[in-house]
């Protein structure tokens, strides 16, 4: 699989993009920065969306996506997500006072954006690749998942404090190659982390506790004011599994 980080932040300033993974061009994972971040016929090109829960750094997006690919698609964007992010996105996004509902433009039968409601640990098929969806310390619908394709499995958890299942279902893989998490804040800033369930560097080093051994870790959802902090704090880990997801629009190979 080739993972592009289209946008790895936590925030929007010149040069930083909101979250935003795409595979293989195919399979988007969140859409904080996925319309400012790619171009128009790249963004057509993308069949299923993954939403991790409706906080407005990895939602804000689909609105400008489908505007951007509105009648360039005979199909719809299919999008994966739990009832809460469904319910939160179409009350207070696509409610035809804040954005058009293009859950129903063109029309009803072949929208340009669908939503298919999956359950916490339910694995769906979308082509190629294998997604279970896991509950995780986060709220607005919080999950990660796991994505499978042949031999690769990978885990995402997006935006989550200390968490566990997601640990336990990744203990369980045999062809894990790549974790990507987060840490948000500085270790400075830890009671503003706890409250709004993120990361600081010091709680992570508990966190990699939790997860299989010898897999490489990458953490995003940095916030660009303190991605200088953050990067001396992660550098102090001392840690070489771990890489800070500091640059957007860069892409891995697993």
């Amino acid at each position: 699989m080739i993972v592009r980080i289209v946008g790895g932040h936590g925030g929007v300033s010149p040069g930083f993009k909101n979250t935003s993974y795409l595979i293989d061009g195919k399979l988007l994972i969140d859409a904080g920065s996925v319309a400012s971040g790619m171009q128009i016929d790249e963004q057509a090109l993308i069949d299923n969306i993954l939403i991790s829960h409706s906080h407005l750094d990895h939602i804000s997006d689909l609105a400008f996506l489908a505007d951007n690919c509105f009648g360039m698609k005979s199909n719809p964007f299919e999008i994966y997500t739990s009832s809460v992010v469904k319910e939160n996105v179409m009350k207070h996004l696509l409610n035809d006072e804040i954005w058009p509902d293009f859950t129903k433009l063109p029309n009803s039968k072949n929208p340009t954006l669908r939503f298919h409601t999956v359950n916490s640990y339910e694995t769906v098929q979308l082509g190629p690749y294998s997604v279970t969806m896991i509950p995780v310390n986060h709220p607005a619908g919080g999950h990660g998942f796991i994505i499978k394709k042949g031999e690769t499995s990978l885990v995402f958890t997006q935006d989550t404090g200390p968490t566990e299942d997601i640990w336990k279902e990744a203990k369980k893989l045999k062809c894990l190659k790549a974790i990507f998490t987060e840490v948000s804040f500085p270790n400075e800033l830890q009671g503003v982390a706890t409250a709004s369930f993120h990361h600081t560097p010091q709680t992570m080093v508990h966190e990699i506790k939790k997860m299989p051994d010898s897999v490489p870790i990458f953490l995003g959802h940095i916030k660009p004011n303190y991605q200088g902090k953050l990067s001396q704090e992660v550098d102090a880990i001392g840690n070489d599994r771990i890489s800070l997801l500091s640059s957007d629009d860069v892409s891995f190979v697993f």
